[in-house]
């Protein structure tokens, strides 16, 4: 399924709902200069799984949407879902489904470029359509696991043209920055997170931003169930019951 922007989108994914910490700061700034309007038209972002890609690539497009007050959706494409979009069939095309996807779009969305199959079609056409951005002076967003010199199946030119613009990598594993995030979730659900149960949810639960979110959902839960306050004992309860437990 080709994944489009359909405005207004969930609220977390905006720079506002953004949590800014050491590990991330740069790819924040780097993102709210592009959705300013500044000379720099460039931006890579890379970093682990889970780590807040997706969530400033989707701000920066909801920021174009409501400055340019735009009739239709911004697209944006995840090579997640790339070979659904063709379908497995990677030929030579009269018209590129990338550039027809994109035609007319402010700005050039395009999420885990890492996953881009290893088809030479699909190298040119997403080569072709950075040029057609890059040449036309328009913003270009671009995702990835891994920093540029090692994404695989690229056309080295792409590879150098990323290095032009602003490259920052995200990573968010470490405690502090989990602290914070955890604060700031329970904080948009107006859920009261003491400090004992946040302590067991960062010895307990997988480093991601993902899996934080769903075990403090798990933990929600199962206190609006039994009518209790959270807590460590609480937090315990409701991830043994998943068997999420680490």
């Amino acid at each position: 399924m080709q994944l489009v922007f359909d405005f207004p989108i969930n609220p977390s994914y905006t720079f506002d709902n953004f949590v800014v910490c050491d590990g991330n700061e740069a790819a924040y700034r780097f993102a709210r200069l592009l959705a300013a309007g500044e000379e720099q038209n460039l931006l890579y972002i890379y970093g682990p799984a889970g780590s807040g890609k997706t969530h400033l690539l989707m701000a920066l497009g909801k920021s174009f949407y409501d400055t340019i007050q735009l009739p239709q959706a911004i697209p944006y494409i995840s090579f997640k879902e790339v070979d659904e979009l063709y379908r497995g069939e990677y030929r030579a095309e009269q018209v590129s489904k990338l550039a027809e996807r994109f035609s007319n779009a402010p700005i050039l969305l395009v999420d885990d470029l890492h996953l881009i199959p290893d088809t030479p079609y699909l190298r040119l056409e997403i080569w072709q359509l950075f040029n057609d951005f890059y040449g036309a002076g328009k913003k270009i967003a671009i995702t990835g696991l891994h920093p540029p010199k090692e994404l695989p199946h690229l056309d080295d030119h792409l590879i150098s043209r990323l290095l032009w613009g602003l490259v920052a990598r995200v990573d968010v594993s470490d405690d502090h920055s989990r602290r914070l995030i955890l604060q700031k979730l329970a904080a948009d659900r107006q859920v009261v997170l003491p400090d004992d149960a946040i302590d067991y949810l960062l010895v307990h639960t997988a480093r991601d931003i993902e899996s934080l979110i769903g075990a403090l959902e798990e933990i929600n839960r199962h206190a609006l169930t039994t009518g209790r306050k959270i807590s460590a004992r609480l937090a315990r309860e409701a991830l043994e019951q998943r068997g999420a437990t680490g």
